[in-house]
């Protein structure tokens, strides 16, 4: 493989691993949510579950600091990519969305339009 090759390999990993990070925390605070309106759906009292709901934010905090270092990973790379000389490689998006977007929120999260209105 050449480097180009190489460094693209790595970048899609980097991005893949950021993605799922990403994903997962969504998915924590889902099941948190789902918790919570479990015990309300049954009437139970806010201290069933109170310890399985730490644990489960526990968890979330875990993935954060997991997401936090995946995120200077990045910086790393990036100051690694140019002292080796590779200079800029791809510039993209901040935000890189995923593939097709096309498909509506599934968790309850509202689509947000990015518009400019006059004042």
């Amino acid at each position: 493989m050449n480097p180009s090759e190489v460094i693209a390999s790595v970048a899609g990993d980097l991005n893949s691993t950021e993605q799922s990070l990403d994903a997962t925390i969504a998915h924590a605070t889902t099941l948190i949510q789902s918790m919570i309106g479990a015990r309300t759906a049954l009437s139970l009292s806010p201290v069933s579950g109170a310890v399985s709901q730490a644990k489960a934010m526990d968890a979330i905090a875990a993935l954060a600091t997991a997401r936090e270092a995946i995120v200077a990973c990045h910086e790393e790379l990036a100051k690694d990519h140019r002292r080796l000389g590779y200079g800029v490689y791809a510039a993209g998006h901040l935000n890189k969305p995923a593939e097709s977007t096309t498909t509506p929120p599934t968790t309850g999260e509202l689509v947000r339009e990015s518009r400019l209105r006059a004042v």
